[in-house]
């Protein structure tokens, strides 16, 4: 096959995958909108992780082991099924993560300035996110054997978060009992149908540390071994994470986007230790520095696989001549993400334009799984593939349910159908040029 001798130096080993599947999966942000749902989030958890995590990682080490060369997802699914539904998959998901850094950016940037009373600051926190993600790329530019310390030091920031979490939670509960009614059946609404779609994506990017298969030390063994370690502690991370915030506040204190910090503050007053906050603080902002690291590193290698097969510009598929990396990939995806992180700032009407692109991010994460899970079943992963395919196809359909504070549900409808198809359009022209120009020969 095309550009399966990428030439990249084999520099990860099993620790080094494991931190970076925690890093790449588990955001934060994530517990606190679960635990604002009430102790029912914690079945979805468990639900979420045997119908839909386990099935990927029963899918990324068989289809790791079968096709352990650098591009992942792409060279999966093209395998499979053909070049044109390689490209696909390939552009969804690079493309899904060119919209989902800005969103990553501002997340970890805004717990952290919240926690500190920064947040009226906006410039310092333009400055400060840029600042970061530059960092990451420079780092992952020079090359794994740099970049993959950041990706470990966000997999340790991460699990700490957990791991302080359960710590204090398990003092408030010895000192003042649980502070939320621990009901663990969901209570489900109509305007909650959109919860689901999320459970499902914090639990996507076991994938990702695959699409490093040429940098992996003995892929076909270590790839498989790392997801597995990865999945049980990932599931533990947000199952216990979540009850610890419960215990903490009742969950109509938690707000989805700073619960964590409220929790923290919360847990710092009760147990009287007001070193907790900046502790946690800290611990977020690297976290957050990691997985962003984490997915800067390595979602590049997909247009760099890409550009090796000659579907992109040639110039994405080589290595810089002293550190054997990517580059143009890598600052090709910094360059957009500075753009759309911009344009984020730029005023109202640009919000709403990115939350559009913000909503597009579920779609286009989701329909690669379509692909992956599919793969899966070729190789007879039959049940697991089933239950992957069930769950990201229920996300897919609940992920066009319009919010209930969107003006009009027909817009809404309108802009995200329209959005993707002009992104399926948009691959398919890019693909056929290629073709008719010969560079995939």
């Amino acid at each position: 096959m095309p550009g399966s001798d990428s030439g990249l130096r084999r520099e990860v080993g099993l620790r080094d995958l494991v931190l970076f599947n925690i890093a790449a999966v588990v955001g934060v942000r994530w517990l606190a909108a679960a635990a604002h749902t009430g102790a029912g989030s914690i079945t979805l958890w468990l639900s979420a992780a045997a119908l839909f995590f386990v099935p990927s990682a029963l899918a990324v080490a068989r289809l790791s082991s079968a096709c352990p060369e650098e591009g992942g997802i792409y060279r999966w699914t093209a395998r499979a099924f053909g070049p044109w539904h390689g490209f696909l998959c390939g552009w969804c998901y690079w493309l899904s993560n060119l919209f989902y850094f800005p969103n990553l950016m501002l997340a970890g940037a805004g717990m952290v300035a919240y926690a500190f009373g920064w947040r009226e600051d906006t410039l310092a926190l333009i400055a400060s996110s840029l600042a970061v993600l530059w960092i990451t790329l420079l780092a992952n530019l020079a090359g794994v054997s740099v970049g993959k310390w950041a990706g470990n030091a966000g997999g340790i920031s991460t699990y700490a978060v957990g791991a302080l979490l359960a710590v204090t939670g398990m003092l408030v509960w010895i000192r003042t009992g649980p502070a939320t009614e621990l009901d663990l059946l969901p209570a489900w609404s109509l305007d909650k149908l959109n919860f689901w779609p999320q459970i499902a994506f914090a639990f996507a990017g076991l994938e990702l540390g695959a699409v490093m298969g040429g940098e992996i030390r003995n892929p076909e063994r270590t790839s498989p071994r790392a997801a597995w370690i990865s999945c049980a502690a990932i599931a533990l991370f947000y199952s216990g994470g979540t009850l610890a915030m419960l215990v903490a506040l009742p969950a109509g204190r938690i707000t989805p986007f700073t619960g964590l910090v409220e929790v923290a503050r919360a847990s710092g007053q009760t147990l009287a230790a007001p070193w907790l906050l900046p502790l946690m603080a800290a611990l977020i902002g690297l976290g957050a520095a990691g997985q962003l690291s984490a997915w800067v590193g390595a979602s590049a290698r997909i247009p760099f696989a890409i550009g090796m097969d000659r579907y992109l510009p040639a110039a994405f598929g080589r290595l810089h001549p002293r550190w054997r990396t990517p580059h143009v990939a890598i600052l090709t995806q910094g360059i957009a993400c500075t753009v759309f992180f911009l344009a984020l700032q730029a005023g109202e009407s640009a919000r709403g334009a990115y939350q559009v692109l913000v909503d597009m991010t579920v779609i286009t994460t989701f329909v690669p799984y379509l692909y992956m899970f599919a793969a899966a079943w070729k190789h007879s992963r039959t049940t697991s593939a089933l239950s992957g395919l069930g769950v990201t196809a229920l996300a897919l359909v609940l992920s066009l349910v319009p919010p209930p504070e969107a003006a009009s549900p027909a817009l809404f409808e309108l802009k995200i159908v329209g959005g993707c198809l002009l992104l399926v359009a948009a691959a398919r022209v890019i693909f056929l040029r290629a073709r008719r120009a010969g560079r995939n020969r």
